[in-house]
């Protein structure tokens, strides 16, 4: 089995990626079991350098607010800003501070410059504006695709004046309530206003998707689909706020399902870009039911992967990060009986592996799950092999 193990090893690079797939993905999917390392960052990144030198990839989505990341967008394509802004301001989840996110942006300025429109590479986040306890007020997203639709089309068409629509969204800060994640009778998010919103936002993603043909002439078909992404945005927070909201027991599980609903809605759009590399949780992006428990209670959720690959099949393939040792976590040396410990025993620090030829050759017997003493690092679930198109092993995470 040891030699059978070691022949489904191959060097981490782009062409041992696309190899293990019987065709390029417009979605290839690049999994994390924990967040904020740079090791698996600056791996994500020559990854991603090697996709677009060697195989035509044009854009990288990352899990971070995808209204915030169209600054960082703007900036790799066309200057606008200034790298210390898109990065500390652009990336959200406090990744903004991360030396490999800094080096990716500014490596994709510096390659699109002096390149036409067609040959640049292009960034996206595709998270909604949500942290774990709180969601960011639908204002943006909501007042920016009425000011685009007010701009250009026949204002009797409109639902609603901006004025009308200032006046229902109030203060932010009663949509950004810290206490409402822990207390429905906090949030906004059922109130009369609230509901007159929702219907507002409904009419007017209706209104754009009507003027579609007239809009794109208009204007361009970049900016019609970034008043896309302002649509679903706003329809997606003000439904996250309405479960924030809720008091029966499906609560939680429906705050952690519209946000990857949210997440997959944003990489099908992005999918018409196409070939995308997807950067982000392996909770994220598997093709199986996610799980975790949250407040004491345990939650079962579809992941934006799992919503993707079942619209665009073989065009989705997912890759997942697997880690042997993160010792400033705490997390030592995998038990030998895990699925990280027999990939721990290869020679290489880092490797590429075939998920199903390591699932034969590991036959009826799977590794015994590996238990994390951190609570930041999910280990590889051994059941789930035949979820992955393939793995990336990582041997060792020293501090970033």
């Amino acid at each position: 089995m040891a030699n059978d193990i070691k022949h489904a090893a191959h060097a981490v690079d782009a062409a041992a990626v696309l190899g293990l797939l019987p065709s390029r993905p417009r979605l290839l999917a690049l999994g994390e079991p924990t967040h904020g390392e740079d090791t698996l960052l600056h791996l994500r990144n020559e990854l991603f350098r090697q996709l677009v030198e060697q195989e035509g990839y044009r854009t990288i989505a990352i899990e971070s607010d995808c209204m915030t990341g169209l600054a960082v967008d703007d900036y790799v394509t066309s200057g606008t800003g200034t790298l210390d802004e898109v990065v500390e301001h652009g990336i959200s989840h406090g990744w903004g501070t991360s030396a490999a996110n800094r080096e990716l942006v500014r490596w994709m300025r510096a390659h699109n410059e002096g390149r036409p429109a067609s040959e640049q590479v292009r960034f996206a986040g595709f998270d909604g504006p949500l942290e774990i306890t709180a969601a960011a007020s639908p204002r943006q997203a909501l007042t920016a695709l009425h000011g685009y639709l007010s701009a250009h089309v026949d204002a009797g068409l409109l639902a609603c004046t901006a004025e009308a629509l200032d006046r229902l969204l109030g203060p932010d800060d009663r949509w950004t309530e810290p206490a409402a994640m822990r207390d429905p009778a906090r949030s906004v998010g059922r109130s009369a206003e609230a509901g007159r919103l929702r219907l507002l936002a409904d009419d007017l993603v209706a209104l754009l998707d009507e003027q579609t043909p007239h809009l794109i002439t208009a204007t361009s078909r970049e900016e019609w689909d970034r008043a896309r992404l302002y649509g679903r945005t706003a329809t997606g927070l003000l439904r996250y706020h309405s479960w924030m909201a809720d008091t029966s027991p499906a609560r939680l599980a429906r705050l952690v399902g519209v946000r990857d609903q949210m997440m997959a809605r944003n990489l099908l759009a992005l999918a018409a870009r196409g070939p995308v590399l997807v950067f982000a949780h392996n909770s994220h992006l598997q093709r199986e039911k996610s799980s975790m428990r949250m407040g004491g209670n345990p939650l079962e959720w579809w992941s934006a992967g799992a919503l993707v690959s079942a619209r665009l099949g073989a065009e989705y393939a997912f890759v997942a990060t697997v880690l042997g040792t993160i010792r400033h976590q705490g997390v030592d040396t995998p038990p030998p009986d895990t699925l990280e410990g027999i990939l721990y025993a290869l020679p290489e620090d880092r490797c590429v592996i075939d998920a199903r030829r390591l699932a034969a050759a590991l036959g009826d017997t799977r590794p015994a799950p590996r238990v994390s003493p951190w609570f930041g690092y999910a280990p590889f679930d051994p059941a789930r092999l035949a979820d992955s198109d393939g793995i990336v092993f990582v041997k060792d995470v020293p501090q970033s």
